[in-house]
């Protein structure tokens, strides 16, 4: 074996929020990789728009700094638990880990799951207990909750002596200890040089793994690996071994490595490295590129598997083609098979009739991230409703349960225990968030979970939050009941009125405006009672040669429900879909007509 001292690789990993983007930007200023003249962005990394908008990391992406002549390859991952295929594969391209952890939180259920994979592969992370400055920080128990951590995963005694930083990523100081404050970052970057292990590179030819990719108008598709071993240079055919085991030879056009947010043409990258390489066409995430005179491929990567599925379907209502593009079945599946090129967590199954795909993912969020980036290329499509993946073990009916933690005001921390008890989940621990805080976790049938935010929100007004990471599989729970009122149906197609809304502003809420177009079995608002009800949301006021009093001509009307897209996936039910449009979202009954839909039930009864 051969040591690379000159190479440190490093991934970011931590749960959502808790400041991995913002520490690279500070590595990035501290490590000299903005020149004077150059802009300093914040959360640079995050550079996908989505990303900047719900403020967390969804794709994992590369990054490199210098310092003390070693080159330090950076790789920030996704901190949610949907996205963990994301990091499963990234982790397979480091040598160590920075696990971040919140001086308030402490560790959270992803920061098990991220900490449980690196274990698993031998890494030995370095842990930062970032947000020291905060005033509630409370940093010599989160080390202690975090040692627990280590201990209760099963690490072996050189992980378990692990290498403590301190930091403050908003103000660019980290320190040894916590009673002594830092001035800047150099205790972490001297401790990611000195205490994150170099490269071990095997003495052979060359052999790399596909652990991401990325897309080139000029160049097309190119791979980013590690080079497990011997060298590549600039205009070498190499053989891609496929995961079906076929061998195909392919030209190194062109080679990169990492240089700060952007990269750089070389010649030559030796074992150790990781490198962008292009000339390989139809290349796939988890295949080996490796030496044409001996290929060997590499192991594959192993995903966990997913947990939630949605079917998506070609959108076939009455409104369909109006803001989007109108598309095919055979267009549909080719984007979502385009899509698991790179998306390895994603799994895609036709339906029997061909016209509906099973689209199976980590969680809602993980779906809806792919719903909202089609929705974004002009596609119009539908979605059902969120349903879980079971399995049968033994003759028994197994579902995923997850561990749930919600901090809320302490004020409602009743109605957080009787929502979630109605959802099938059982009170585990209980203990303080912070001044007024609660925490609770649960452990939750992952069916309990669909809607379980909105619902959480509107009950303690908007004070909980909730994070929550797959557990294992349990036998079946029964049946768990969702959603306890009905919707408001439009009986017919037309445009909806301000007289109508306001006439049946008692039977519920409703989800449109005056003046928006509507059609019959689309779902215009929320009954205040179990049971659907069909209304006439177009029903204008009768006109007369008589003069109405000046009172008859006021209305007040309640605010509609704007929801997003995450809330209207979870507001369906069984029989209804969510027509996914770039101009609005839509929800609908499967069955537009209330004759056909008063038939399926009644075969629905008598079967």
């Amino acid at each position: 074996m051969i040591t690379r001292d000159d190479i440190r690789n490093i991934g970011v990993i931590a749960h959502v929020d808790h400041g991995k983007t913002t520490l690279v930007d500070t590595l990035f200023q501290q490590a000299g990789v903005y020149a004077d003249h150059m802009k300093i962005q914040e959360r640079a990394m995050d550079s996908n728009e989505l990303e900047r908008e719900k403020g967390i990391t969804i794709f994992a992406k590369n990054a490199a700094i210098s310092w003390r002549d070693v080159k330090v390859n950076i790789v920030d991952t996704p901190g949610h638990a949907d996205f963990g295929g994301e990091v499963q594969r990234i982790l397979k391209m480091v040598d160590g880990a920075l696990l971040l952890v919140d001086a308030v939180d402490g560790p959270m259920p992803q920061t098990k799951y991220v900490l449980a994979k690196a274990l698993e592969m031998g890494l030995c992370p370095i842990v930062v207990i970032n947000k020291i400055d905060r005033r509630d920080a409370r940093p010599m128990w989160a080390l202690d909750q975090v040692f627990e951590l280590f201990d209760t995963l099963g690490a072996n005694d050189r992980q378990l002596d692990f290498t403590t930083v301190y930091t403050s990523a908003k103000q660019g100081l980290a320190t040894l200890d916590p009673e002594k404050p830092g001035e800047n970052m150099t205790p972490l970057l001297d401790a990611i040089v000195d205490r994150s292990p170099a490269p071990q590179v095997p003495k052979g030819p060359f052999q790399m793994l596909v652990s991401s990719a990325e897309y080139s108008d000029y160049l097309g598709r190119m791979a980013i690996g590690r080079i497990h071993r011997g060298s590549l240079s600039l205009g070498d055919v190499v053989t891609r071994i496929t995961k079906d085991g076929k061998n195909v030879d392919g030209k190194v056009v062109k080679l990169f490595s990492y240089n700060g947010m952007g990269k750089s043409e070389i010649e030559k990258a030796e074992a150790g490295e990781i490198v962008v390489v292009a000339g390989m066409k139809d290349l796939e995430i988890g295949e080996t590129l490796a030496s044409r005179e001996t290929p060997e491929a590499l192991p594959a990567m192993d995903i966990d598997e997913p947990t939630v599925a949605m079917k998506f379907l070609v959108n076939t209502s009455p409104l369909a083609g109006k803001s989007g593009e109108k598309i095919t079945s055979r267009r549909l599946g080719d984007r979502l098979e385009r899509e698991t090129r790179s998306n390895l967590a994603l799994r895609i199954d036709r339906s029997g009739d061909g016209e509906a795909f099973k689209v199976s993912g980590r969680g809602e969020l993980h779906l809806a991230i792919l719903i909202e980036t089609m929705r974004r290329e002009n596609l119009e499509f539908a979605v059902s409703r969120p349903e879980i993946i079971t399995q049968v073990v033994d003759g028994k009916l197994m579902e995923p349960e997850e561990t749930a933690v919600v901090d809320v005001d302490e004020t409602h921390t009743g109605k957080v225990m009787e929502r979630m008890g109605l959802r099938k989940g059982v009170l585990t621990e209980m203990g303080t968030a912070g001044p007024g805080r609660a925490r609770l976790e649960f452990s939750i049938p992952a069916r309990g979970l669909i809607g379980a935010h909105s619902e959480l929100m509107t009950e303690t007004r908007g004070s909980a939050t909730i994070s929550h990471v797959f557990s294992r599989f349990i036998p079946f729970s029964g049946p768990i009941e969702v959603r306890r009122n009905g919707s408001l149906i439009s009986q017919e197609a037309g445009v909806a009125t301000g007289y109508a809304i306001d006439k049946l502003g008692d039977r519920g809420v409703f989800f449109i405006e005056p003046g928006q177009q509507v059609y019959e079995g689309m779902v215009v608002g929320e009954a205040n009672k179990q049971g659907d009800l069909v209304v006439n949301i177009c029903k204008g006021k009768k006109l007369t040669n008589m003069r109405a009093a000046a009172a008859d001509d006021t209305m007040r009307l309640a605010p509609p429900r704007l929801m997003s897209l995450e809330q209207t996936v979870e507001y369906l039910s069984d029989d209804e879909l969510a027509e996914i449009t770039p101009g609005e979202l839509r929800i609908r009954k499967r069955q537009l007509n209330e004759e056909d839909r008063k038939k399926s039930r009644k075969q629905l009864a008598a079967s």
